[in-house]
């Protein structure tokens, strides 16, 4: 048996020595030694290859999976990266069903679901006085075990009364509201931001990591049905679409 051949020791020249290492890592995913869903080697596995120290090794890694190359798992290893998932911008979707056309599992970690005061933000967005009680739930969307968005919403108890009985543990609540809601109009803006540390550890990144935040607001007749605000990774998710224009519209 031919034992695969070590690598001479990376020489940093002008580049420091953890973009070396990044830079050999990129190097073996784009000749496709390395595909997506390959565990590479460990850190330790690494530092004997390439001569250099665990600590530069780390932060490559660490670099690299903050860019979404890589995927580092606990008690797995690391990971060369799935295409980011995409959902459209410009319609209502089912993650779950998203994700499971993929090929890849799903799953809905509900944090919290009650009753709270509405704050002024919150009690703006749905029309209602500060302090109305509203409905909240906080959950975490996992593709393949990954957190890919973190889910904050209030919901009008006028519009949505049985919202606070329903079983969201396997996700479905945007499917639920569309099955119980008659929905007449919907907003969507999106936001870069960076996340809050709860935010963050939610969504397994680093305070630093941005995010992309879809809020979008529904409405049933004149009554704000939800106010949402779905965070998603930006190195892990990507919203957009693609639609048809009818008549002179140009391109501005």
């Amino acid at each position: 048996m031919t034992r695969p051949r070590k690598a001479a020791p990376l020489r940093a020249g002008s580049a420091t020595l953890y973009q070396a290492v990044k830079e050999h890592i990129l190097r073996r995913i784009r000749e496709e030694h390395w595909q997506a869903g390959h565990r590479i080697p460990s850190e330790m596995e690494l530092v004997a290859e390439l001569g250099m120290s665990r600590m530069t090794v780390h932060r490559a890694l660490r670099e690299l999976a903050d860019q979404g190359i890589l995927v580092r798992q606990a008690g797995l290893g690391t990971f060369v990266a799935e295409d980011r998932a995409q959902s459209s911008l410009l319609k209502i979707t089912n993650l779950a069903d998203e994700t499971r056309a993929r090929g890849h599992e799903y799953r809905c970690d509900l944090i919290r679901l009650g009753r709270e005061s509405a704050t002024l933000e919150v009690a703006s967005a749905l029309g209602l006085h500060t302090g109305t009680s509203v409905y909240h739930a906080l959950c975490v969307h996992r593709e393949n075990g990954v957190p890919i968005q973190l889910e904050d919403r209030y919901v009008n108890p006028e519009a949505a009364p049985g919202f606070i009985n329903q079983d969201f543990t396997q996700g479905g609540i945007s499917e639920y509201l569309m099955r119980t809601v008659p929905l007449d109009e919907v907003e969507h803006v999106v936001d870069a931001v960076l996340p809050t540390a709860e935010e963050a550890e939610l969504l397994a990144i680093r305070p630093a990591h941005p995010c992309l935040v879809l809020n979008r607001r529904t409405w049933s007749g004149n009554l704000v049905v939800t106010f949402v605000r779905c965070f998603h990774p930006g190195s892990r998710y990507r919203l957009g679409s693609r639609f048809r224009v009818s008549g002179p519209q140009g391109f501005g």
